[in-house]
C-alpha cells in the first residue's frame, strides 16, 4: 500500500499484532498511525501487519532500513508486559545507535494521562538511515504518543538523511 503527499520524507509502518495478522481485529492503531503521517505531509511507502514474532519483525525492519524503503519507521504494538510482546527486542537487534530521547518524551507526555506510561518499554534506534520509533498499540496511546514527538521528528531525519547539516537555529 502507498499513499502519497507532500514532504521528501518517506515512512513505513509496521503493526506487531497476532489478532491483526490473523484478520481477527481491525488494525486501527496502524491507520491512526498513518493518517498523522499523512496529514504533516510524510509518504507512506510501506504499510505491513505482522504476528509478534521476533524473526519476522526482525527480518522487516532490517529490510526496510537495508533497501532505503523509508526514513521513518513506525511500529505499533508488542511494547508492553503480554509474553509475546517483543518489538523492542527486535528493534533493538537491528539498532545501530539508540535514540533515547524519543521514547523518554513519548513516556513523559503521556504520565500526563495515565500512570500507566511507564509500563511502556518502547525505544527508537537508527539503522543506516532509517529512524526507528516504537509506538504502544491502543489507537488512543499511538495518537497521545506520535503527537508528542512528530513535529521535532523532522529535523532528526533532515540530520540523517543529509537534507541539512545545521543543529543551530
Amino acid at each position: 500500500m502507498t499513499e502519497k503527499n507532500g514532504t521528501g520524507f518517506r515512512a513505513a509502518v509496521i503493526t506487531s499484532s497476532d489478532k491483526g495478522y490473523a484478520g481477527e481485529r481491525e488494525d486501527v492503531s496502524g491507520r491512526v498511525v498513518r493518517e498523522l503521517l499523512t496529514a504533516r505531509g510524510y509518504t507512506i511507502a510501506r504499510y505491513v501487519v505482522l504476528p509478534d514474532e521476533f524473526d519476522l519483525l526482525k527480518k522487516e525492519m532490517e529490510d526496510i532500513c537495508d533497501s532505503n524503503v523509508a526514513d521513518l519507521l513506525i511500529t505499533t504494538g508488542g511494547t508492553g508486559f503480554a509474553p509475546r510482546d517483543c518489538m523492542p527486542e527486535a528493534t533493538l537487534a537491528v539498532a545501530e545507535r539508540v535514540v533515547p530521547g524519543i521514547p523518554e518524551a513519548m513516556r513523559q507526555s503521556s504520565l500526563r494521562i495515565t500512570g500507566r506510561a511507564m509500563l511502556s518499554r518502547a525505544v527508537s534506534a537508527i539503522r543506516k538511515r532509517t529512524l526507528i520509533v516504537n509506538l504502544p498499540g491502543s489507537p488512543k496511546s499511538v495518537r497521545e504518543n506520535l503527537e508528542a514527538v512528530l513535529s521535532d521528528l523532522a529535523h532528526g531525519l533532515e540530520m540523517l538523511t543529509e537534507r541539512s547539516a545545521e543543529c543551530a537555529r
